[in-house]
């Protein structure tokens, strides 16, 4: 296997993870936008910010500079905050238009529903070689080299095949899939039923309620999917059930401490203060609703989030009570 260049964007947490991943086998750089950060990195050699106590390598350059992270890149991989992709991608096709792209944004665009993939259609055109990384990986574990299991999915089996083959590594394996409709749905719906999974762990409700929640909030996800024209079976594997378990029940999901914040009865403006990092489920929340009932999809774990977060006027108890007084109906 060759090295390749690889220009990582987004010195995020989950960005400066994944170039520290692979920064071990290929060149990387990594950009960031507020060049004061970036010299700070360079600095202290990590990022304190989002990954505290991670040291970077010296082989991992650093750059606040967009073109010259871009030119003579290999491939181009996109971690900013889903809010930035477009912009990111339009800017990388207008520098050096054909380069391979991955991106690893989850959630559906603000304002558009877009999903990710039609966001790049879009900037990059409906040929542009490209594809989606995502699946149960918290960054703090990628980054301490702790044993991770994603799926990089795209249209082209081609180039999942040959970026799986680059990518891949012991610690941080990769599977291919086609699937981008199913793999980017579960990365978005995921985020949406980890905040309800922090509103129920948060107001004492148990285990078996959480257990209910995932399988039901699983089911929602796939009926999306497939009425989208993705496959159910991909939210099985990694990008769906192994992303949404992880990330309802592991104490380092943004998304969980969200709704665990929300239990307690705080506003939601004084939990994104507090938290500091994006949380894409509470804007992807809204657009998952609008998108459900433009095709006549039943989900109402999602739609209860999307009240919660956007109904002053209900509370964690009120929404619960409504959502379990529904009727009953088949599995």
């Amino acid at each position: 296997m060759s090295q390749k260049r690889i220009a990582v964007f987004g010195a995020g947490a989950w960005g400066t993870a994944l170039a520290l991943a692979f920064s071990a086998r290929h060149r990387v750089i990594l950009w960031g936008r507020d060049a004061a950060h970036v010299e700070t990195l360079a600095a202290t050699r990590q990022n304190a910010r989002y990954l505290p106590d991670v040291p970077l390598p010296a082989a991992l350059d650093l750059t606040a500079d967009f073109e010259t992270a871009a030119r003579g890149a290999d491939l181009h991989l996109v971690v900013t905050p889903l809010a930035g992709l477009r912009d990111t991608a339009g800017r990388l096709n207008r520098l050096q238009p054909g380069t391979p792209l991955i991106w690893a944004c989850k959630g559906l665009e603000a304002g558009t529903g877009r999903l990710p993939h039609e966001i790049i259609r879009e900037e990059l055109g409906p040929v542009a070689p490209c594809g989606v990384l995502t699946g149960p990986s918290f960054a703090a574990e990628v980054a301490r080299g702790m044993p991770t299991a994603v799926t990089l999915a795209a249209s082209n089996p081609d180039f999942a095949q040959e970026w799986v083959r680059t990518l891949h590594q012991p610690q941080l394996r990769i599977y291919a899939n086609t699937d981008v409709v199913g793999a980017e749905i579960g990365g978005a719906i995921k985020n949406v039923l980890a905040i309800a999974a922090g509103v129920s762990d948060g107001m004492g409700f148990g285990l078996n309620a959480r257990a209910a929640l995932i399988t039901r909030g699983l089911a929602e996800m796939a009926r999306l999917a497939t009425a989208l024209g993705g496959r159910a079976d991909t939210l099985m594997g990694l990008a769906g059930m192994g992303d949404l378990i992880l990330t309802c029940t592991g104490d380092l999901s943004r998304n969980r401490r969200v709704g665990l914040a929300l239990a307690q009865g705080k506003t939601l403006a004084d939990i994104l203060t507090e938290l500091g990092h994006v949380a894409e489920g509470v804007s992807t929340a809204r657009e998952v609703a609008s998108l459900a009932a433009r095709h006549g999809v039943e989900m109402p774990l999602c739609a209860a989030v999307d009240t919660l977060l956007h109904d002053n006027r209900l509370g964690p108890r009120e929404v619960v009570e409504q959502l379990l007084s529904r009727e009953p109906r088949r599995e």
